[in-house]
């Protein structure tokens, strides 16, 4: 049994708190709102981000990361990216020595475009890292329908740990040493699934889906590269894998978005009916940043950006996009 935190109770938080809850781990997971916690503690339920969800009876909750962590040698971090830096910060200096950080959350850190593993590395650099990632709704997790994952870390030891930690006859966690490509692809395969929503939103078919989702990974795996991920990395559950599910899914959050700017809403509108921003929109801002840096060319995603930022028509995008000159499938 490993004693293991868990920071933030959102809906991917809470499964996996409560998976390894009943592979008979010690498990406190923190919530930031007050009601989270005290409905975990007193009812086992988390009626905010897990509607309907029976939660192991083991499992506690407390408003305070910093106790959440006392004593734990897993913590996984499940917040938001724009609170990672925030609640990590709040339990820096109060971590075991070597306890092994496990990482979520599928974003990008807008204002410094830094990785998850990048603001794990200033805040908390001594301890080991190691990215959650691939093809996994929440609520499927929860239902134990079968589920493939991946654990990226440059730790093998480290990876192996949160291997042996999570699996299950219903989730299974393979592992490999690309820490930048999995991180990668986990963020901005939520802009593709906010093109995939829009074409939804259209009325459109399985021709331009299939286009997208194809052209749509090629962009991803351009941006990769040229921040030092294994292209092969792409190709895997973390890439392809989580593309595909996010892209086609109805449970999938980004997606919503896009069927609903395809619908004729402007992002302002559709997020005053929600209680958090999809990750699709800061990553799409953070992706156009760094690709301009490295110089890597990713029109998708640059239409996806004049559309949440500058109302521009989505049908005109994708008409841009298919009067784009011709180019080989395949660039040097």
């Amino acid at each position: 049994m490993t004693r293991c935190a868990v920071l933030g109770a959102g809906s991917w938080g809470t499964t996996l708190a409560d998976l390894l809850a009943r592979q008979g781990h010690d498990v406190v997971i923190w919530a930031y709102e007050e009601e989270v916690v005290s409905q975990i503690n007193a009812e086992h339920v988390n009626r905010l981000f897990l509607p309907g969800a029976e939660l192991a009876e083991t499992l506690q909750a407390t408003g305070d990361a910093p106790t959440a962590v006392q004593g734990a040698h897993l913590v996984v971090s499940a917040s938001p990216s724009h609170a990672v830096r925030s609640v990590l910060s709040t339990v820096a200096g109060r971590l075991e020595p070597r306890a092994t950080i496990v990482s979520a959350t599928k974003g990008l850190e807008t204002g410094t475009l830094l990785r998850m593993s990048e603001v794990a590395r200033a805040l908390i650099a001594e301890h080991p890292f190691v990215v959650l990632s691939g093809p996994s709704f929440a609520t499927e997790v929860f239902a134990r329908q079968p589920t493939a994952v991946v654990c990226a870390s440059q730790d093998e030891v480290s990876a192996r740990r949160v291997q042996d930690a999570f699996s299950s006859t219903r989730f299974r966690v393979y592992s490999n040493t690309d820490v930048v490509g999995t991180e990668v692809a986990g963020a901005l395969k939520n802009v593709i699934a906010i093109a995939a929503g829009i074409l939804e939103g259209l009325g459109l078919g399985y021709n331009p889906l299939a286009a997208l989702l194809t052209r749509g990974l090629a962009e991803i795996s351009r941006l990769g590269v040229a921040l030092g991920a294994n292209p092969l990395t792409f190709m895997g559950l973390a890439g392809m894998g989580d593309l595909v599910l996010t892209a086609t899914g109805t449970l999938s959050r980004n997606r919503s978005l896009g069927v609903a700017l395809g619908q004729g809403q402007r992002l302002d509108q559709y997020l005053q009916s929600q209680r958090t921003v999809s990750e699709g929109v800061n990553a799409t801002q953070a992706a156009l940043k760094l690709a301009e840096r490295v110089n890597v060319e990713m029109p998708i995603t640059a239409k996806v950006g004049e559309i949440l930022f500058q109302n521009a028509d989505p049908q005109q995008a994708i008409m841009d996009l298919m009067e784009r000159s011709p180019k080989p499938e395949r660039q040097p």
